[in-house]
């Protein structure tokens, strides 16, 4: 359904760490990087799906409020994994993994990036 999102940042140099260490658990990396964009996308995917970019604008990045990234996790420990890769790289905790009220295996962990964007790893499956 999305063909690639988009997170902006005013600090790509700050934001590169974070997203390089708490994409791995999901099976992301980086496959494109220049003055004004990064980009992430999966192992068997030659395209980039997520983007950390300057606004094109050059008006400063502001979060949105109510916006998040949802991002699938394959397995409980990737979410775990990518919590603790996000803390550790300058995110900051909006919700530690655990299941969720959303239905019966709804496995999530949601952090902020250094620019205040938020981000959620997601598992669904039984576990």
């Amino acid at each position: 359904m999305l063909l690639y999102v988009t997170i902006g940042s005013n600090d790509l140099a700050r934001a590169q760490p974070f997203y390089d260490a708490a994409l791995v658990p999901l099976g992301l990396k980086r496959r494109r990087q220049d003055e004004v964009e990064i980009g992430y996308g999966a192992e068997d995917d030659s395209r980039c799906r997520l983007w950390v970019v300057t606004p094109h604008n050059r008006k400063p990045a502001t979060i949105g409020n109510g916006s998040m990234v949802a991002l699938e996790a394959g397995s409980r420990a990737a979410v775990d994994a990518f919590y603790e890769a996000a803390l550790a790289n300058g995110g900051t905790d909006e919700g530690a993994p655990g299941l969720r009220p959303f239905h019966a295996n709804f496995y999530a962990a949601f952090v902020r990036d250094p620019d205040g964007n938020k981000l959620s790893a997601v598992c669904e499956r039984p576990e």
